[in-house]
């Protein structure tokens, strides 16, 4: 299996899975092909986007609705539990199964180990869930991951290659992105709380910018990095990028089931423990370390995000044809129709039966 040594060797190298020895990433392609101007550019966008995408995750949270879930947190602790135990193993497994690089599978644990995102909100409501549940996961989940990206990424990431973390990955870069990540989501639970009239318009604006910064990073990432962007696109990461978030939606529904959650909680559940803060990972891929560690793999989010959509929209259209399906059982069963023969049929014997009298029968009837 290729490790890739030469990725943490010396930090001036960066080299995929794919190749067998340790390559510059000059060698494969200019990284700055227009210059810094690009690389600031990106680094500008991921910012400003992440923190108005936090601003409307802010404004879906209510700190009454938050505060009652907490005093019942059976839920919430299952959905943590799924959260920051099935993605962060997923991803190490898959690195493993595809047998990706160190630079690669570091790339996708970060992702694995990344918090919820307000994409699952979306979903969880589409799929009739529990909102609720939802929105205070979305929140814990942040909160948590303060504490647990950081353990969860040192405790796998040994795993991954021979070699001293110390300098390699940048774990106070990630603290402190997580922790200021907070007081935008903050300001948007202020928001909600102070001016609720404008929160639909703020969460609204996250979603297109969601979608608009994913078009302008893919400009700007082939811009800065020429055909060398062209690494995330292996099958492996492919691969990887397909099931990570079908496996959090299947675990994640299975491990709430065997919780025995109803089936709203289930279905949150389901969402909330395949999608991922794309975002947040992006962000701390990008800023936090240095190219010649990460290359293009910054990139590898946004395709996680392609299939989270793609895989949760089946799962929505699977559920929605499944209910109409059992509506339209229920409402072309026969047993109503056999319901009122047999009540017409009791009525017309107590009518006809001449040996009770009128007022007897009058009674029967209505008995």
């Amino acid at each position: 299996m290729n490790k890739t040594k030469g990725t943490f060797d010396s930090p001036e190298l960066w080299s995929p899975g794919c190749m067998q020895s340790s390559t510059s990433l000059i060698s494969l392609a200019p990284p700055f092909a227009f210059g810094q101007a690009t690389d600031i550019a990106l680094n500008v966008i991921l910012i400003v986007v992440l923190l108005i995408i936090m601003v409307s995750l802010g404004c879906t949270m209510e700190i009454a609705k938050i505060t009652a879930h907490l005093r019942r947190p059976k839920g919430v602790a299952i959905a943590i539990m799924a959260q920051y135990s099935i993605m962060p193993l997923t991803a190490f497994i898959l690195g493993k199964l595809f047998q990706l690089g160190a630079s690669e599978s570091l790339a996708i644990l970060i992702c694995g180990c990344c918090p919820g995102g307000n994409l699952s909100n979306i979903f969880s409501l589409a799929l009739r869930g529990d909102m609720n549940l939802s929105v205070v996961m979305t929140a814990c989940s942040m909160v948590l991951a303060i504490g647990l990206m950081p353990l969860l990424l040192y405790l796998y990431s040994g795993g991954l290659y021979e070699g001293d973390l110390e300098g390699k990955v940048p774990y106070k870069g990630i603290i402190t992105s997580l922790v200021l990540m907070l007081i935008p989501c903050a300001i948007g639970i202020i928001l909600n709380e102070k001016k609720p009239q404008y929160t639909g318009l703020i969460t609204k604006a996250g979603m297109i910018m969601l979608l608009v910064s994913s078009a302008a990073v893919t400009v700007l990432s082939v811009a800065n990095m020429g055909s060398c962007i062209m690494v995330v696109f292996s099958p492996s990461l492919l691969g990887t990028s397909a099931l990570m978030p079908l496996t959090g939606f299947l675990l994640g529904y299975a491990v709430s089931a065997a919780f025995k959650l109803n089936d709203r909680c289930r279905r949150t559940v389901c969402m909330e423990t395949g999608c991922q803060n794309v975002q947040l990972c992006s962000a701390i891929l990008k800023v936090t370390f240095a190219p010649e560690i990460i290359g293009p793999l910054y990139f590898f989010p946004l395709l996680y995000l392609l299939f989270q959509l793609g895989e949760g929209f089946l799962l929505i259209l699977v559920f929605r044809i499944h209910d109409k399906i059992k509506q339209a059982n229920g409402k072309y069963s026969f047993a109503p129709l056999f319901l009122i023969l047999s009540m017409l049929s009791h009525a017309r014997n107590i009518t006809t039966n001449e040996s009770l009298p009128y007022k007897g029968r009058i009674q029967l009837l209505f008995n």
